[in-house]
């Protein structure tokens, strides 16, 4: 979309727009060339379908710049983090009158300006700014939680930083506070499976998924927090009613351990925490977590290694907890919502989950079994997913130029 219609505070931004914007226009001539046509596709509303035949509309309100993850002020307000360093606050331009909410606005009337005081990041592979959630008392407090990536040479681990975002000047937000109440420990070698994904729970404890950092034994290994479900107090920490609170090191710090790469974590309404992870080659699932439950990663996986070698299936060791739900092929999840809104009919308390590879948004059931319901074809790698306090879900497309967008809702 047009620039001046999501407006930006940082120059370096709109140069790496230009040059995007330029790079697709030269692709789109070389097109022309070759077929006599070039189909655009930066209208600013169309249609996907799902595999049950269903229909949406969707609405297009700006991109980003290798966008990573979202979440939604209460004054609603919206953050998005973008993997090279960046954090936005999306909200109604000055002049609109009466409109503060997302869903009431279209791509005219939004603006985004960038949020000082974000850590420094250095972005290699899946490694960057990550996560962004809020306080669930961030209404009194102001407190946010932002993940990313720490580099010691040529090792890096994800951490968790809390903060106080300053919205004093609208116009120029900034994070002051600053500290880090969590690290990946140790840090090892390589760009992949960070995981870093956060939730609160109702009773406030904080939640971050840990991957195992494509190095597979760790995710079993007591003494790394690789692999694991991580459970905090708000302030870095530990509960003493955690699983392993008398361990020695990390393991105080451990809700569930066994996983690969969790990209996906949310608490549905009656409580219970739901983790989707990656698979290696096949092997996607959905978990149900439990308290000290190991998820079997890599010891069992319902898909094989890269290499081609076998790993023993789920149902060979039933002491290992198995999936509710698994994918081969895989969809690559990249996010997870239990939706809890009334707008989409049909779609309350249905797991929503961003596909990658699948390029598409799936909706899984969570009554007992555990399905797939629906799939939604974007014919995009969908990066993020999330939902306003109204219940809007919007989503946001990955790499350079994802583009946020909206699900309207249907006319009843």
């Amino acid at each position: 979309m047009s620039q001046h219609h999501l407006v930006t505070s940082s120059s370096a931004y709109v140069q790496r727009r230009r040059r995007h914007v330029a790079g697709k226009a030269i692709c789109c001539f070389l097109s022309l060339l070759a077929t006599g046509a070039c189909a655009s596709n930066s209208a600013s509303e169309y249609k996907v379908s799902s595999s049950a035949g269903n229909t949406l509309q969707v609405q297009v309100l700006g991109d980003f710049d290798q966008p990573w993850a979202m979440t939604f002020l209460p004054g609603g307000e919206l953050l998005v983090t973008e993997k090279g360093g960046q954090l936005w606050l999306v909200s109604s331009a000055a002049d609109v009158s009466g409109a503060t909410a997302l869903s009431q606005l279209d791509a005219e009337t939004i603006e985004r300006v960038s949020v000082a005081g974000v850590p420094v990041v250095e972005p290699r592979g899946q490694g960057g700014l990550g996560d962004v959630i809020v306080h669930p008392l961030f209404d009194e407090n102001s407190t946010l939680y932002l993940s990313f990536v720490e580099r010691d040479g040529d090792m890096s681990g994800a951490a968790v930083m809390q903060a106080t975002l300053d919205l004093d000047n609208k116009s120029e937000p900034k994070l002051v506070d600053q500290q880090v109440i969590w690290r990946q420990s140790p840090k090892v070698s390589g760009e992949g499976h960070y995981g870093h994904k956060m939730a609160f729970s109702e009773d406030g404890h904080l939640f971050i998924t840990s991957g195992e950092r494509q190095k597979f034994d760790p995710a079993q290994n007591m003494q790394m927090n690789l692999g694991k479900v991580i459970r905090l107090n708000e302030d870095g920490s530990l509960p003493a009613d955690n699983p392993w609170a008398q361990e020695d090191g990390v393991a105080a710090q451990f809700w569930s351990i066994g996983h690969r790469n969790p990209l996906g974590i949310a608490f549905a309404s009656d409580g219970q925490l739901w983790v989707h992870e990656m698979g290696p080659r096949g092997g996607d699932e959905l978990n149900k977590i439990s308290r000290a439950g190991n998820y079997g990663y890599p010891l069992v996986s319902n898909g094989r290694h890269y290499s081609g070698l076998p790993i023993p299936d789920h149902d060979t060791r039933p002491d290992l907890l198995a999936p509710e739900i698994s994918w081969s092929p895989v969809i690559s999840p990249s996010s997870l919502v239990i939706y809890a809104g009334d707008k989409y009919p049909g779609w309350q308390g249905s797991a929503l989950i961003g596909g990658l590879s699948s390029e598409a948004l799936v909706r899984v059931s969570l009554d007992n079994p555990v399905s797939e319901t629906e799939r939604y074809d974007f014919k995009q790698r969908i990066r993020e997913v999330e939902q306003d306090s109204d219940g809007v879900v919007y989503l946001l497309e990955d790499k350079a130029g994802g583009r946020l967008l909206r699900l309207a809702v249907p006319e009843s």
